[in-house]
């Protein structure tokens, strides 16, 4: 569908509008007005709002959410637009920060530090001086189009947000199909690794996704350890999942195929490649219960 324009709420700016303006500027390349929009502009299905309006009609490009009850699922712009792209269940998945940021577009700071689990301050001290430039920036234009300077970043920030996504979950595909999940019977019980098997061509960082993908198959809560194919070699890397202190890889640093053993015992290096001999380093690296 070609599109007209983007419309969006003047004023004051939230990370919501940005972001939603800017997958819709990367996927479509089109200006943005900010300012309230007509009745006509609302039924035009060739024109983007974001924001505003209080209409949630993604068949008319309608994207608000300021009208949906207290109660709901906190939802903002960006949510009804990941929705419209097709990407918001990726998206829930791999970004950790549209939570949050679901939950202060919607509920406010203080609801948002309740549900993290945190004081009310620290949101305030976790914003960036690049939020606030680009924000302040957006909110004080009222046209931006192709060779502005901040229209040529949101659509950098679109571009990059939705190759993040879309090479994140083809990272997953890639490691369902060639991972095996392992069953280490050590010596004060088994626990479980995920092995990711050599391929050609091997990817530029092999271990990137595979943390999300023990997110995906629901192993959180029993994931020991990662083993991955080394880039610098032809042996593989050993690293505990999320610092699990179930291994630690101090324990194989004398093995003499162990080329590299951090001192805090989190990573190792080795030339083995057959699979027997990782899992025998794995329950040599069983950490002491």
């Amino acid at each position: 569908m070609g599109l007209k324009y983007i419309l969006t709420h003047p004023g004051g700016a939230h990370k919501d509008d940005l972001l939603a303006c800017a997958l819709l500027v990367a996927t479509h390349g089109i200006e943005i007005h900010r300012r309230d929009p007509s009745q006509e502009e609302l039924d035009d299905p060739e024109v983007a709002v974001v924001d505003i309006g209080g209409r949630h009609e993604s068949e008319n490009l309608n994207f608000d959410h300021h009208q949906f009850p207290r109660d709901r699922e906190p939802t903002c712009s960006l949510s009804l637009v990941m929705q419209h792209l097709g990407i918001y269940d990726d998206a829930k998945l791999f970004c950790d920060w549209l939570g949050p940021a679901e939950w202060f577009d919607a509920r406010g700071a203080g609801d948002t530090a309740k549900w993290l689990g945190i004081d009310r301050a620290v949101v305030s001290q976790m914003v960036s001086p690049i939020d606030i430039t680009l924000l302040r920036r957006f909110a004080n234009e009222s046209h931006l189009k192709p060779g502005d300077l901040i229209w040529e970043m949101m659509k950098i920030i679109g571009e990059d947000l939705l190759s993040f996504i879309q090479n994140l979950h083809d990272r997953l595909e890639f490691i369902g199909e060639h991972a095996e999940r392992w069953t280490i019977d050590g010596e004060h019980g088994p626990f479980e690794v995920l092995f990711l098997k050599r391929t050609d061509p091997l990817p530029n960082e092999p271990s990137m996704g595979m943390e999300r993908y023990v997110e995906r198959i629901g192993m959180n809560d029993s994931m020991v350890a990662l083993v991955y194919p080394d880039r610098r070699g032809e042996g593989y890397g050993l690293s505990r999942y999320r610092d699990h202190q179930g291994v630690d890889f101090t324990r194989i640093g004398d093995e003499d195929d162990v080329h590299f053993a951090h001192a805090r015992g989190f990573v190792a290096k080795t030339a083995a490649t057959d699979p027997d001999r990782l899992k025998a380093l794995l329950k040599i690296a069983e950490a002491v219960k």
